[in-house]
């Protein structure tokens, strides 16, 4: 569990809550129309502009947000080298059985077509292509967040707009001016939070992780030729 995403969302929920409750008028930031518009604007827009199954997966990858780092570049170096000194001290073909017990999949397929005998440019194709398609599939949960941010103050734009509409049409009656103009401008509130709050770390953050298991990637790819090549552990 990463307590840094956790920490993140109760400090920002709690300070703006400490900043409506100390103004007196709490209940005045309450509106289920505003949350209608913006919520339900900002997903309605999203459906509109992705197909619906990369929609509906990209929320399985918010568990991804909560989760602790899962990459550990130190562990991969340290394995890449006990595979290193094996291959050298028992031969290529040595390193079979203990494929079955490497936990990291890209490094699982490398050494895999290591002992298979595949050639070295063959093996850097084949795992950069897998790099590429990996970034491809981060890159469209990230889009669709990025996209969630430009949505959300927009729909609360629009409910803005829609308040004001309506407080125009009762300007007859002067009392109604400003409990009208606060609704209104409740739904820009609703939209710009939304954005900052929400969507805007969350593309921030998966971004992060796709840079990081990148990183990753690129040290395994190296490390797996240089055993190929039997390149010293060091």
């Amino acid at each position: 569990m990463d307590f840094a995403s956790i920490i993140g969302i109760l400090a920002g929920v709690l300070l703006i809550a400490w900043a409506i409750w100390s103004g007196g008028e709490a209940p005045t930031f309450i509106s289920i129309p505003s949350l209608a518009i913006t919520v339900g604007g900002t997903i309605a827009a999203t459906f509109l502009a992705f197909p619906l199954p990369r929609v509906l997966k990209v929320f399985l990858v918010l568990k991804n947000v909560f989760r602790k780092n899962p990459f550990d570049s130190q562990k991969i170096i340290n394995d890449l080298v006990e595979l290193s000194k094996q291959a050298r001290r028992n031969g290529i073909l040595s390193l079979e059985d203990q494929t079955q017990m490497i936990q990291n999949q890209f490094l699982k397929g490398g050494i895999q077509m290591v002992v298979d005998g595949n050639d070295p440019e063959v093996i850097r194709d084949l795992m950069e292509i897998e790099m590429l398609h990996l970034k491809k599939r981060h890159d469209s949960g990230e889009q669709i967040f990025k996209v969630m941010a430009k949505l959300s103050p927009a729909f609360g734009m629009i409910g803005t707009l829609i308040g004001l509409v309506t407080m125009l049409q009762k300007l007859d009656d002067p009392s109604t001016v400003g409990p009208s103009m606060a609704v209104a401008l409740i739904t820009t509130l609703y939209g710009s939070m939304m954005a900052n709050m929400v969507f805007i770390p969350i593309a921030n953050k998966l971004a992060l992780f796709t840079d990081e298991e990148l990183i990753i990637m690129s040290i395994i790819i190296e490390g797996v030729l240089g055993i190929q090549a039997g390149m010293n552990p060091t």
